[in-house]
């Protein structure tokens, strides 16, 4: 009779038997091994058997966690994605004003990016060119979120598609860290340019009626 594995940790109010956390140790070895070669070597030029060889395991390991080499790019935004949550969980964000919780989101995404620059201007690069940048929608569906908790608060218009709106700051964040990596050094403050963005997706570009003096 094979004794059941009773050493658990307890994450988000589950266990994690010992076998799952030897699982993910591996994995996360294999994704910072993959993620220290696109850096140093260039994502096209990296093979799945140099990480491999790198990681000190069998080709079909990393197989196993990821079936293909975009498969580490998907994880690297997910991961930075997550950090943010995290951090704005920490500092309870989501009691401020929508306007200072979009800004505060896209501070830290700009924070992370600005920190691991040259990391930021592989992977991204990367994505735009090899994966699904552009069309997976993670990005626009936390943004429209916490739009959509502003349009219940009353902050929002009514009439605003909340979808559309995360779609649109999404595109004005990818656009905006996309020409910021490709200049050394870089060509603006990534801080102001994206709260630059926000402003204008807030106010709008008219000016409203009456306040240029007409009518």
């Amino acid at each position: 009779m094979k004794i059941p594995d009773t050493t658990a940790a307890t994450e988000g109010g589950a266990t994690v038997g010992r076998q799952e956390r030897r699982r993910r140790k591996l994995h996360d070895h294999l994704y910072d091994t993959a993620v220290g070669l696109f850096v140093a070597h260039g994502f096209e030029t990296t093979t799945m058997e140099q990480i491999a060889e790198a990681a000190d395991v069998a080709r079909a390991t990393v197989f196993n966690h990821y079936a293909q080499k975009v498969g580490f790019l998907e994880e690297w935004g997910a991961r930075r994605r997550a950090r943010v949550g995290e951090i704005l969980g920490a500092q309870h964000a989501e009691n401020l004003p929508v306007d200072d919780r979009l800004r505060r989101y896209l501070e830290e995404m700009a924070d992370l990016n600005i920190a691991s620059r040259a990391e930021t201007s592989v992977l991204m690069d990367a994505s735009a060119r090899y994966g699904r940048l552009l069309q997976d929608p993670s990005l626009e569906v936390d943004l429209a979120r916490i739009v959509e908790e502003g349009l219940r608060r009353g902050e929002i218009r009514a009439d605003v598609d909340c979808g559309q709106a995360g779609a649109l700051l999404a595109m004005c964040y990818f656009s905006t860290i996309l020409r910021w990596i490709r200049e050394e050094p870089a060509p603006f403050d990534l801080q102001e340019r994206l709260g630059g963005a926000l402003d204008i997706v807030l106010t709008g570009l008219l000016v409203r009626r009456g306040e240029n003096g007409k009518p």
